[in-house]
């Protein structure tokens, strides 16, 4: 009996030597993943703010990003930084979802809000090998596109009210993103304490500026999806570009698109900053 106690004291200490080393890759992965993020919502801006001054940038989506970014100079290492940081976020946005390392608790909104941070490790998993495909010239067809994955929807039973709940829940997103610009709730998961005083004014407004952006993207997107159900038409939904590109066709387009094209940059420096000073708790072994 004393044997297996030994070897049981021995297996919960290999099991805390290993979550101890874990603790700092996660804590890495982490914050790449937020800087990764940050870098391709202001290079999506970027691109959009050409297209509504007319220097020759284009309305797109993080696919349409990696794209650029495969045609440009070092575009592989590029690739390869953004593919093992989406990883790197996809695995944070795991564990918050299931260890809740932010203590967000288990009532309503807080299991919503969990259940958000599993979609959300989900996309950005795709959205790594999407970045890892482009590098092996394994580049999408499309298959992944919003038009086809709602048409797959369509096609199930009771599909078109699936795609209305997923269309109304991604307005819901998009309008608690605005709300979030408001109350600026966000700042309470930083370190506002490292942050000298210009920094700190600076994070705030590029938060506000940038979600209630990506607040407006998130409304542009579900409406087409609720759209594409009732209409029963899969070609009526709409990703980032295309939420983008429907502001350009809009009266006074291009101000539209310069406006939200900004926020999308101000989001990327908000994320950037975030990558800096975010609460990273990843959990302690007793």
């Amino acid at each position: 009996m004393s044997s297996k106690n030994n070897l049981s004291e021995d297996a919960k200490l290999h099991a805390k030597d290993a979550a101890q080393r874990a603790r700092p890759w996660m804590e890495r992965l982490a914050r790449l993943g937020y800087a990764t993020e940050g870098a391709v919502y202001a290079l999506i801006g970027l691109l959009a703010a050409g297209a509504a001054v007319g220097t020759g940038g284009r309305t797109t989506g993080q696919h349409g990003a990696f794209e650029v970014l495969a045609g440009s100079l070092f575009g592989s290492v590029l690739l390869g930084v953004i593919a093992v940081g989406f990883l790197g976020y996809a695995l944070w946005r795991s564990v918050q979802a299931i260890a809740d390392p932010d203590r967000e608790g288990t009532h309503l909104k807080a299991v919503g809000k969990r259940i958000g941070y599993g979609v959300s490790a989900l996309v950005y998993a795709g959205l790594a090998f999407s970045a890892a495909g482009l590098i092996l010239g394994m580049a999408s067809d499309g298959g992944g596109s919003p038009d086809d994955w709602t048409a797959l929807l369509l096609s199930w039973p009771f599909g078109q009210v699936l795609v209305v709940g997923v269309g109304a829940a991604v307005v819901g997103v998009g309008l608690h993103e605005l709300y979030q610009a408001y109350n600026a709730a966000f700042l309470e998961y930083l370190k506002l304490g490292e942050m000298g005083e210009k920094v700190r004014k600076w994070t705030g407004r590029w938060g506000r500026l940038g979600i209630a952006a990506r607040g407006i993207v998130f409304g542009i997107v579900g409406t087409f999806l609720i759209r594409a159900a009732l209409e029963y038409d899969p070609q009526q939904a709409r990703g980032l570009g295309g939420a983008l590109q429907t502001l350009a066709q809009q009266p006074f387009g291009p101000w539209r698109l310069g406006v939200v094209s900004f926020g999308l940059i101000a989001y990327g420096l908000f994320m950037l900053a975030v990558a800096r000073y975010r609460h990273i708790p990843t959990g302690r072994v007793q």
